[in-house]
């Protein structure tokens, strides 16, 4: 069964400037959203927005047509992977991956170099490692959608062709939606891409309209 998540009518202002203008984006099961914008253009807000992360007066979020106000509290529905590094630093590998639910085997068969590492302590792991096991839970983790925020910064070449093949592997049973400034590997892995600039959504399907809204020069 194919689900549908609907985000619509989302505005959000700080004092006088506003950041977002009635945003309606979609994103559906079995594919792979990409959004991107320029530094400041509102994207990160727009994912916490989402999430519930961040209150605004005016949105409407929507899974399968039912209004879920706080998705945070719905881990069924969706995951979100922040920028910024979410694990506990003094709990091991092993100890993630079992809280999560999920097999450190079928990890290691996409990155063995991390065999040695599930009696790790997360905080004992480079910046990029400790990344890419945040990226995978929230990949992997039993949910209808996933959002990911900057997935590919921190991340070597091969890491990043890693993540791509996490994601595409479970596009059949599950919605993502991507942003990231490496914006080269969010065309090669998205569906449909969103293009956020000046406070609005735009669909876009190609890099020349990429370019006319500005968002490559």
């Amino acid at each position: 069964m194919k689900h549908k998540l609907e985000v619509d009518s989302i505005k959000l202002e700080f004092g006088l400037r506003q950041i977002l203008t009635d945003v309606y984006l979609k994103c559906e099961t079995g594919s792979i959203s990409g959004l991107l914008g320029r530094n400041g253009e509102g994207k990160t807000c727009l994912m916490n927005i989402i999430y519930g992360s961040l209150k605004t007066s005016n949105k409407s979020i929507r899974f399968d047509d039912i209004s879920v106000s706080n998705p945070f509290k719905r881990p069924d529905l969706l995951t979100f992977l922040p920028q910024f590094n979410f694990l506990p630093g003094f709990l091991s590998v092993q100890r993630i991956f079992s809280d999560f639910n999920i097999s450190f085997l079928d990890f290691k068969n996409y990155l063995p170099e991390f065999g040695e590492t599930e009696k790790s302590k997360i905080n004992n792991l480079s910046t990029g490692d400790r990344r890419l096991i945040e990226i995978y839970v929230i990949i992997k983790t039993k949910s209808q959608f996933s959002i990911l925020d900057e997935p590919f910064s921190h991340l070597t070449p091969l890491q990043i062709q890693r993540v791509s093949e996490v994601l595409l592997a479970s596009k059949p049973t599950k919605g993502f939606l991507i942003t990231d400034h490496l914006y080269e590997q969010v065309l090669a892995i998205c569906d449909q891409l969103y293009v956020l600039t000046n406070g609005k959504i735009h669909r876009s399907n190609s890099v020349a309209e990429i370019r006319s809204l500005g968002y490559l020069r």
